[in-house]
Parts: C-alpha cells; structure tokens; sequence
C-alpha cells in the first residue's frame, strides 16, 4: 500500500496527501455506565445532584444521568460506535429513551438550569408556544442525539420472573424471554462532539420507583492509514423536542410548522441533515398507532416527505414480558390428520395478539430509532430556516387521556 502512494506521489496526483502524515492513537473503548439506575424517586434524588464517586451526576429525580467523558484527540480517520443496554427493574411499561450529548459551549443546558444557574432561553410565543429547550439560540444549543430508543415491556426484571401470568403471556414461537435490549449505533458523523471533554446522559420517560437499569459502551476503531486523516467535520444541533427536563409535552406539530433559524460561517462539504422521529399518544387512534405524514422543509423547499411506520413489531415480542394481550378470531389454515390421512384443514380460531406485536409511528416496543440522512447538497453558507411539519398531528387532550405528541430531532452534519 504504500508503495502504490509512493509511486503516486511521485506522479503528483495525490501530493498534497502525500506531504503529512498522521500518528496512530489507538483504538479506544469507554465504558461510560454500567447498570445505573434510572427511576423516579424524588424522595431521595432532586432536580439536580451532584457527582458521585463514579462522576455520575443525575437530574430530574433520577430519570436522567450524566458523566464527563474523554476521547483521544483523533488524527486518522476513524469509526465510533455506541452500544446501550437496558432491562427492566420492575417498570413494566414501555417507555421513551434517548441517549445524548450536550455540545459544547453550551453555558445553557439541562445540568445548568437543574443547579438554577441559568434558565432556558425565552422564546417567541408565537413560535414555540409553551416550548423550551428545543431549538438552537444564542447560547443555547439543543442536546444532540446519539441514539433514541424505546423501552420495551418489561425486559429483564419480568424475564427472571416464574410467575403464572408471565410464564403465560410466552408465545410457542419463542424459546424464552430475552434477558436485556441490546442497541449498537454507528456514531462517526457526531465524533467531534465528544472530543476534549463531553457530557454524555440517558434518559428514560419513567415515573416508577423501580425504573431501569443502563449501561453504555463507545468504541472507536483507527481505520485510517498514515495517510487518510480524520475528516474535519462540523455538527450543529438544530432542534430535539425530547422533554428531558423542565420542558412540555411537544404536541405544537398539531397546529404549526416548526422551524428554526440558523447560519452556516462557512460554504459546508458533504453535508447532511438527520432527522429522528417518533410519535406517541398510546389511544387506540392516537398518533403512536395512525400513520403521519412528516415533512421537513430547508429554507421552504421539501428536502424529506415520509411517513414513520414500523411494520416489524411483532418481531420484537422477546423483549416484551409484560406486553398486554388480546385476541382475534380469524380462519387458520394448518396440515391436519384425517381418516385419509395428512390434510390441508381450516378452522376459525382465537389468534392472540400483543400490544407490543402492533405496528406504531417509526418505534417498537424494544427498538432502537434510525435517524434518516438527508443529503444536502450545494448547501451554501449563511442564514438558513429548517422546517418540521406534521400535517395530521392531533392535539393532546389530557382530559380524555389522548397524549399526542411527537419527539423528533435534527442535526447537521458537514466538512470543512
């Protein structure tokens, strides 16, 4: 290999590459948390608490926790993944999740407005109505994203569990319940979030004493030669209506657009924008189980037209112990024994069906959450508008229960 760079160096096709090259780090694995609790108890743990021996510090009551960590500094090009597990402690339910980093810079975040130091910026009312927290501002950027994921039912502590009701909650078409959910990400597009010293966090939407158990791992792979350095990439958070701390139930998208301003200093190289999307509202036509339409608009044009949909669910029913059961009628069709022997035989039976098998808005009960890659090209620099809109989002309506809302988040990606 490198003879053949050699011989084009000579010939001056790639010269400019040929004149550096660049140290070898190593790779590197951080085990960031090892099964730490994540639960409501606001008896012992309040808005903000500070690190413990482990450098772990946790917010909201328990449902978010946070740790500093280290990287390298990085000169060969490299691979970064992330690796998040989680089992159940005894919360039964499926929950929202999501794993991410404060960007730096940031003097406004969720650890700073816990510890009342600073509060989220004020918005237009008009724009963001109740919400806070979401959207980039002048000294405040919003957490980005490593990596969504939804809990699943009961995985882990109701696995172990012999009892009648959940030994028979088992379908015949599985050998037994998955003991954790295990989600690994490729995270190479955001690395230069983590370089120097980054605050990586869980949360999970849980309101159980009981709660969760985490662990998250992040390794980097130097798959670069001495000769392929790192890509100088850029990451500019734009939006995540998550509601980690302090912040509402986004349900805007049922009466508005939202969108975002935001300015590039520089003309970008490779750019994309990623998005992450999920809607909730467990009712039975709420926006978790009815399909919706997402557009996502840069400086008024469409630049994505989808609708979220997960078909896949029921291949998630290890995970879900504790999942909720149902039956339908429906005619079978099976290879039966008759007097003439092996034949095709049809009958109507109770087929059962889990909450969990349904399929919802982009998520399963046990999934982690793709964000989609949204190429941008001739993207150039200065002032620019991002735009999210759900056209048939539904309004929430506590008063009946019908939690409508919808968790998305967007990120730019680009090379200098």
């Amino acid at each position: 290999m490198k003879r053949i760079i050699a011989i084009a160096c000579i010939l001056g096709a790639i010269a400019a590459s040929c004149t550096k090259t660049y140290k070898s780090v190593g790779d590197t694995h951080l085990s960031v948390f090892q099964k730490e609790a994540l639960h409501w108890v606001p008896d012992s743990i309040g808005a903000f608490q500070d690190a413990d021996e482990g450098g772990i510090i946790r917010l909201g009551n328990g449902r978010i926790i946070l740790k500093k960590i280290s990287l390298p500094d990085y000169q060969r090009a490299v691979k970064a993944t992330i690796t998040v597990r989680v089992e159940s402690a005894g919360d039964r339910w499926d929950k929202s999740g999501s794993v991410f980093v404060i960007p730096e810079g940031s003097d406004i975040n969720m650890m700073t407005v816990a510890a009342e130091k600073a509060a989220y910026p004020a918005v237009d009312s008009t724009a963001y109505e109740k919400l806070v927290g979401v959207a980039a501002s002048e000294g405040f950027a919003p957490v980005a994203e490593l990596l969504r994921f939804m809990t699943p039912f009961g995985v882990g502590y109701y696995s172990r569990l012999d009892t009648a009701k959940v030994s028979k909650n088992r379908p015949v078409y599985i050998d037994g319940w998955a003991p954790e959910a295990v989600w690994t990400a490729d995270i190479t597009d955001r690395l230069s979030l983590l370089k120097g010293d980054a605050y990586i966090g869980v949360f999970i939407d849980t309101w159980t004493p009981e709660g969760y158990i985490a662990s998250v791992d992040i390794d980097v792979e130097e798959t670069g030669n001495e000769y392929t350095p790192l890509p100088k990439q850029h990451v500019l958070p734009l939006v995540n209506t998550m509601y980690y701390f302090g912040q509402e139930y986004p349900d805007i998208f049922a009466r508005k657009t939202l969108e975002v301003d935001f300015e590039l200093p520089q003309v970008p190289s490779k750019a994309h924008l990623a998005y992450i999307t999920t809607g909730h509202g467990g009712h039975s036509a709420g926006d978790e189980f009815t399909p919706q339409q997402n557009i996502v608009l840069l400086d008024g044009e469409a630049v994505l037209d989808f609708t979220p949909w997960r078909t896949d669910c029921a291949s998630f029913r290890r995970f879900n112990p504790t999942s909720g059961q149902w039956t339908e009628k429906r005619t079978a069709a099976y290879v039966g024994w008759t007097a003439q022997g092996p034949r095709r035989v049809e009958k109507e039976i109770d087929e059962i069906i889990a909450s969990s098998d349904y399929s919802r808005s982009n998520w399963c009960p046990g999934s982690s959450v793709e964000p989609v890659i949204i190429p941008l090209e001739d993207l150039a620099a200065g002032a620019h508008r991002l735009g999210i809109s759900i056209p048939t989002a539904q309004p929430m309506n506590q008063e009946k229960n019908e939690m409508n809302f919808w968790l998305v988040s967007a990120y730019l990606v680009w090379e200098e």
